[in-house]
């Protein structure tokens, strides 16, 4: 496995972003003992006891909860934002071969553990939600509430939306995989500024650094027989099990998970009785268009 490091200098001065980069070194899961660096920011004195965990899909990183951090710290909570292996400051194998749904969820699994965290209040959206509910599923103690946002844990049982299987062609056949046009198309601002865009694109100095996000979204189980099916199949029984509070805050705009949150209410004992919300004027990328309603409203959750 050939593994790249996007350069320290592609993240200086970025826009709102004052965090000092931390480490965690996991195993690659593979035949040659390689080590992969997986990226996370711990901000925040934590004096309500509360740790928030904030993870972000695809083809994003920990920048997308830029505005919604300062709202926890502020609410007295620390917050830690890992970037999954091939997004942000994280470590990228090179080959698309190299990423699996198993191996992102061993490897974030090594990485929580590693890093010993519980108490957590997890906020997902898309990937983050694919990857962090199936840690939910596994370690269910070390979680005191989930908040999911734009989001699913398919087992493959249904037919997925025609808007989802358009960007998974699109990801495998564009010849240039532009992050920051992506990111623009799951937004409702118009436009990202300039500095955002590039924010978006510094993981990537070149295509070749892009593997993870190519192949993130062929690794989506449509079909019963996929490899993964079965593991989502497990994490859902216990998930069935799950009676902390669990709630839903999907956005108003997003054709790719619009509906699924009627399904984690039906299905996770915990959702029962929660105020689940829809939040307003926002799109895929909630945490972009309305990062600091949607933070109020898990600040408003913990309370």
């Amino acid at each position: 496995m050939k593994i790249l490091q996007t350069p320290d200098e592609r993240f200086n001065s970025l826009p709102d972003w004052p965090y000092e980069p931390k480490y965690t070194l996991v195993e690659a899961t593979t035949s040659d003992s390689v080590k992969l660096r997986i990226h996370h920011v711990d901000t925040g004195a934590g004096t309500s006891g509360e740790t928030v965990l904030c993870m972000h899909g695809e083809p994003s990183w920990s920048f997308l909860y830029r505005k919604m951090i300062p709202r926890f710290v502020a609410a007295g909570h620390r917050v830690i934002a890992p970037d999954l292996v091939g997004f942000g400051r994280s470590d990228k194998p090179s080959e698309t071969s190299d990423y699996t749904y198993e191996r992102h969820v061993d490897w974030m699994t090594q990485w929580l553990v590693a890093n010993d965290l519980n108490n957590l209040t997890l906020v997902c959206q898309d990937w983050g939600g694919l990857i962090g509910l199936r840690l939910v599923a596994a370690m269910p103690e070390r979680y005191s509430r989930v908040v999911a946002a734009n989001t699913f844990l398919n087992v493959g049982d249904r037919p997925p939306s025609d808007a989802f299987m358009a960007w998974r062609k699109y990801s495998q056949e564009t010849p240039v995989f532009n992050v920051g046009a992506i990111m623009q198309g799951g937004c409702k601002i118009k436009p990202l500024t300039d500095e955002v865009r590039a924010a978006y694109d510094a993981p990537f100095p070149d295509e070749s650094y892009k593997a993870g996000a190519r192949a993130f979204p062929t690794l989506v189980p449509i079909t019963p027989d996929d490899p993964s099916s079965q593991a989502n199949v497990e994490a859902w029984k216990s998930l069935r099990k799950f009676n902390k509070p669990f709630l839903t805050a999907f956005s108003d705009s997003d054709p790719v998970t619009a509906g699924g949150e009627k399904y984690f209410q039906r299905e996770i004992p915990g959702c029962d009785g929660q105020p689940h919300t829809t939040i307003a004027d926002a799109a895929h990328f909630l945490q972009e268009d309305a990062g600091e309603k949607f933070a109020d409203v898990v600040n408003q959750f913990i309370r």
